[in-house]
């Protein structure tokens, strides 16, 4: 199938490792220019030269995501490389530690609403006006399971996520007429490098090995396993496509059935 992405600008956030890293992969194996960003740069240099390596086309832009500015600097020199950005991917994402609410305090939920839900603000904000002069855009933005069936611990992760969910809708409905289709992507249990330290740290606090915590957690999957970046970016990269032309304000679950609702 000719997803029609060849030579799309591609903007990933997050892009080092994990989902991100493979969403930039994917991207770049159907064609398109894909800038990675994220914050540290040995590990993003990495990523874009494995894609380069596999012919694709990639260049690194390390990023705080969570700073204002470096969120300005960024789009502007994405633009520059690129020409325009066609597709934008907010992956960047995540929370240090499950706690539980009451171990939480004001500062840990502000931090995570800036990584979270200010970042894909800005950029969105920052890219959407060369979207709107194309009349061709594509967002995708990297929520969770949890936003939608939040677990007890890391409550202000969950509500951070859900705030994506709903922005995302909002934002569908306000740009579509402009050629701009946003959806959400919403990854269940993925085996990434954040996961296994999420599962370690877990793991301590219970008295459990690694393993034993995750065990415990698949079985409340109906595959009985975690899914992997490639899964998750198979669905970034087809929302972003032709393919899904008539597609825009859905939250597509990548889970593994996790999520028990309809």
């Amino acid at each position: 199938m000719n997803l029609g992405l060849k030579e799309k600008g591609v903007l990933v956030t997050g892009a080092s490792q994990g989902i991100g890293k493979a969403i930039a992969a994917a991207f770049a194996a159907e064609g398109s220019r894909v800038v990675l960003a994220a914050r540290h740069q040995p590990e993003l240099e990495q990523a874009a030269l494995e894609i380069r390596q596999r012919g694709g086309e990639a260049l690194a832009l390390a990023a705080d995501v969570t700073s204002a500015s470096d969120v300005q600097r960024l789009a502007q020199h994405a633009l520059e490389r690129l020409g325009t950005v066609h597709v934008l991917v907010n992956n960047a994402g995540g929370v240090e530690g499950a706690a539980q609410f009451e171990e939480l305090s004001d500062e840990d939920w502000i931090s995570v609403f800036q990584l979270n839900v200010l970042s894909t603000v800005r950029l969105t904000r920052a890219l959407l006006p060369s979207m709107q002069q194309q009349k061709w855009g594509r967002i995708v933005n990297i929520a969770s399971d949890s936003g939608i069936q939040p677990d007890p611990f890391a409550p202000h992760y969950n509500a951070a996520k859900a705030a994506v969910i709903n922005l995302t809708k909002s934002l569908s409905k306000a740009y579509g007429r402009d050629g701009i289709l946003i959806n959400t992507v919403s990854p269940g249990f993925t085996k990434t490098p954040l996961q296994e330290q999420f599962f370690a740290a877990q793991a301590q606090k219970r008295g459990e090995t690694p393993q034993q915590a995750v065990q415990a957690f698949l079985r409340r999957f109906e595959l009985g396993r975690p899914g992997t970046p490639e899964e998750v970016a198979s669905a970034v990269v087809f929302l972003a496509s032709e393919a899904a032309s008539f597609i825009t304000g859905v939250n597509l679950r990548v889970d593994g059935g996790f999520v028990a609702s309809m």
